[in-house]
């Protein structure tokens, strides 16, 4: 949709599943290996651009300008402290894009349209979508080539996943046709508890080799990290947290490369 720079959207409806988690350290574990990747932050709470030390003086210009005041990506990009990656941060306007977006002309297509106006330079953009399947995570999944879905290892974790299974057909049939489930992630594994195993089984025959291979584990350095402004590969990269996204970013780009070898056959 942008040429060379493939997006996807971080998405599950469900909140607490460690979505911005996954889009912040995922994103920085891209750029520590040479990317160029831009980080939207869509959620009106803004925990992504907390997370990469975006202050709220620095949030005038948002996401929320994208899909309504027709400003390009790169106007709205902000350089983050990591080196290769920038943010397009949230600020509190988001909170109310859903009722402004109800009568909106072309509301599926604000975002996308945004996007088409120029990012030249990445090769990924991440979209951390709002924990609700709203007009604006809509907006997201429209923009995007793929989406990557984070996945608590708890015992709801199913439950509502059919719904976002759904609505990804839905905008493959009506808004995206080449919308597709890039990946599943299990986070906040606790080895100790029969009951992630079980959850994580569950996952993998549900959805086979969408699955990844990587788990992210629970972690207290992970959990430490957005309070200080920093993605946790950058607080502390020996934890087990920080690995394991260090992980799944090479696991990420491996069945990239698949993917596009796929298509060029």
């Amino acid at each position: 949709m942008t040429g060379t720079a493939r997006i996807l959207a971080i998405a599950n409806q469900k909140g607490g599943v460690g979505k911005t988690t996954t889009a912040v350290n995922l994103a920085t574990s891209l750029a520590a290996v040479g990317k160029r990747v831009l980080l939207i932050d869509l959620d009106p709470q803004g925990n992504a651009s907390t997370g990469l030390g975006i202050s709220r003086q620095a949030r005038a210009v948002s996401s929320y300008n994208l899909m309504f005041d027709g400003m390009a990506v790169r106007a709205a990009a902000v350089e983050t402290k990591v080196p290769g990656l920038w943010v397009v941060p949230a600020s509190v306007h988001l909170a109310g894009a859903d009722i402004e977006l109800v009568s909106a002309e072309r509301r599926e297509y604000r975002l996308r349209e945004a996007i088409k106006k120029g990012t030249e330079g990445f090769e990924y953009i991440l979209i951390d979508c709002p924990p609700s399947l709203s007009l604006t995570t809509l907006n997201a999944l429209v923009a995007s080539d793929a989406v990557l879905v984070p996945l608590q290892c708890e015992f709801y974790a199913l439950e509502g996943l059919s719904q976002l299974v759904r609505t990804i057909d839905r905008v493959k049939a009506h808004f995206n046709p080449a919308l597709e489930i890039q990946g599943v992630v299990l986070t906040m594994y606790d080895k100790r508890n029969n009951l992630s195993a079980q959850v994580a089984a569950d996952v993998r025959a549900f959805f086979g080799p969408k699955v990844y291979t990587t788990i992210i584990p629970r972690n207290v350095r992970v959990s430490e990290a957005p309070s200080h402004g920093l993605p946790a590969i950058v607080y502390d990269m020996e934890c087990p947290g920080s690995q394991a996204y260090i992980q799944l970013a090479k696991e990420m780009l491996k069945r990239e490369r698949g993917l596009s070898e796929a298509a060029a056959a």
